[in-house]
């Protein structure tokens, strides 16, 4: 997977297709046409993920801000991406110049999205402790992007082990809150070069929180993989939409992204050519007002202003009482050659 250049933006459509293949494929294309490099689905069905049990274990906690009190199996029969939807809504993202990949969440999806030559697989956050899952896809020797939700940093090593083990050869942490929606508060985005020394790997950002600035922010620490939910229109409903970007929230996310990798540039670089009229109009010393030789250089006929062109204005204490050595007019930038010896 590339990391070259500006970090990936991926658009994950999850069930912001709110049961409609046409509406899935409609953000396919909106994603496109706002920049984003990679679209991303999920492979599962509401039976290879849970069980169809109503007891308390299986119901989302009664004070959810989204999603409180439905059962697992009610909540992910809604969201999931149909299996049948898979091949048309990678083959519209590759025809848009996307990459078009998914995250598995069993061993039957991942033997599904191989038929399919997925280029890359992500492991959603809460899989992160499901080892047998991660060394699985790592045996396809695709890259493998593994969230880290929820995760200690203990369980992130068993992770990467895992992966490691399975052959995976590029790896890509991604800093994640799996809250929905997520706070600022809560985002702890000094984990991305934390973990990129931990483990000698890339890292990025999945990020669930309203708007764009964490993920820019995420980019200036080093992410080179953004991941944002992505929806036609908010007010359209649907379980992932609260915290969903539209289509033109997604173009002021890829540049800005590109705009925060640009901007990293050097630490060796300090004035750039980029500054060069800037440094023509530094302040220095010049005559401001007309003087003749033998005149004393005073504060009435010498100041520091700009432009640059004459002495700096540090030398105007070894400058004054010194006469001219001749006339000059205002405007005249000051010079030793100006100046007689004292």
């Amino acid at each position: 997977m590339t990391t070259t250049g500006s970090p990936m933006v991926i658009a994950e459509i999850s069930g912001n297709h709110n049961g409609s293949l046409e509406r899935a494929l409609d953000i396919v294309r909106a994603a496109g046409g706002a920049g984003a490099h990679a679209v991303k689905i999920q492979t599962y069905t509401a039976d290879t993920i849970t069980l169809n049990v109503d007891a308390p274990a299986f119901r989302v906690s009664d004070g959810h801000e989204l999603w409180g009190n439905r059962t697992l199996h009610d909540l992910y029969a809604e969201a999931h991406t149909p299996w049948e939807w898979h091949q048309p809504i990678f083959e519209l993202a590759r025809e848009l110049g996307m990459v078009a990949f998914s995250t598995p969440f069993d061993e039957t999806a991942v033997d599904f999205l191989e038929e399919l030559d997925v280029p890359l697989y992500k492991i959603a956050s809460l899989e992160i402790v499901d080892l047998p899952l991660i060394e699985r896809v790592a045996q396809t020797g695709k890259p493998v992007l593994l969230s880290t939700g929820t995760a200690t940093v203990a369980e992130i090593a068993a992770a990467v082990d895992a992966a490691r083990a399975g052959g995976c050869a590029d790896l890509t942490l991604l800093v994640c809150t799996s809250s929905y929606p997520a706070s600022p508060d809560d985002a702890h985005l000094r984990r991305i070069p934390v973990l990129a020394d931990l483990f000698g790997v890339k890292v990025g950002l999945s990020d669930h929180t309203l708007g764009t600035g964490v993920s820019i922010a995420a980019v200036a620490l080093g992410a080179t993989v953004i991941e944002k939910h992505v929806t036609l229109s908010r007010a359209d409903g649907g379980v992932d939409s609260a915290f969903s970007l539209e289509p033109d929230e997604v173009k002021q996310l890829v540049d800005g992204c590109d705009a925060a990798h640009r901007a990293l540039g050097s630490a060796s670089v300090w004035a750039t050519a980029a500054e060069a009229e800037s440094l023509r109009l530094r302040p220095s010393l010049y005559v401001t007002a007309d003087v003749r030789a033998g005149d004393i250089a005073t504060p009435e006929n010498i100041r520091s202003v700009r432009p640059a062109g004459g002495l700096p204005p540090a030398a105007i204490a070894q400058v004054m009482g010194r006469a001219f050595t001749r006339q000059a007019s205002a405007g005249t930038p000051v010079s030793w050659s100006l100046l007689e010896e004292p």
